[in-house]
């Protein structure tokens, strides 16, 4: 991916990431995600769980601001587990730096991501959840580096970092 490419992602992330800030979008999905996940929670346990931001993002597939999260830059060896039940989901070793304002990883960790079509905002995008409670993570993107060339573009607030083993 050159140098071009990557401002324009920024430039774009900014734009859309005002915009979500401006217009306090919650997301566009229900608070529950599709599917039947060994980790589950009633809505009002994972309210009372989870920071409004983290809900929003995790339950009603919503995202956050580009650039807000400290997640961004972390570079401490550890593990990124998902924010609504731990379950690790990346490894520092796969994290780099896409120049997009969110948090990204080139390969999640064997069994911890799965992914949906998403068709929101009039193109069709391959959403990232997480593989014990569902929640929404972000979007995995063909534009990354080797070794796989995939772009898991992470919301922030979605996870939390464990220093150690990474």
């Amino acid at each position: 991916m050159d140098g071009t490419r990557r401002g324009f992602l920024g430039a774009a992330a900014l734009g859309v990431g005002g915009a979500i800030g401006l217009f306090g979008w919650s997301g566009f999905g229900s608070a529950a995600p599709k599917g039947n996940f060994p980790y589950k929670l009633s809505d009002a346990q994972w309210r009372a769980k989870l920071s409004p931001a983290a809900y929003r993002v995790l339950r009603q597939e919503g995202t956050e601001v580009p650039f807000s999260s400290p997640l961004n830059n972390e570079h401490r060896r550890g593990t990124f587990v998902c924010a609504g039940c731990a379950l690790p989901l990346f490894s520092s070793t796969t994290k780099f730096d896409s120049g997009t304002g969110w948090p990204s990883f080139w390969a999640p960790l064997k069994g911890a991501v799965g992914t949906t079509t998403d068709r929101t905002l009039g193109m069709s995008r391959t959403e990232v959840h997480c593989a014990r409670c569902g929640g929404h993570q972000g979007h995995v993107f063909d534009d990354g580096p080797k070794p796989t060339g995939l772009r898991y573009c992470m919301n922030g607030v979605a996870m939390r970092f464990l220093v150690g083993k990474g």
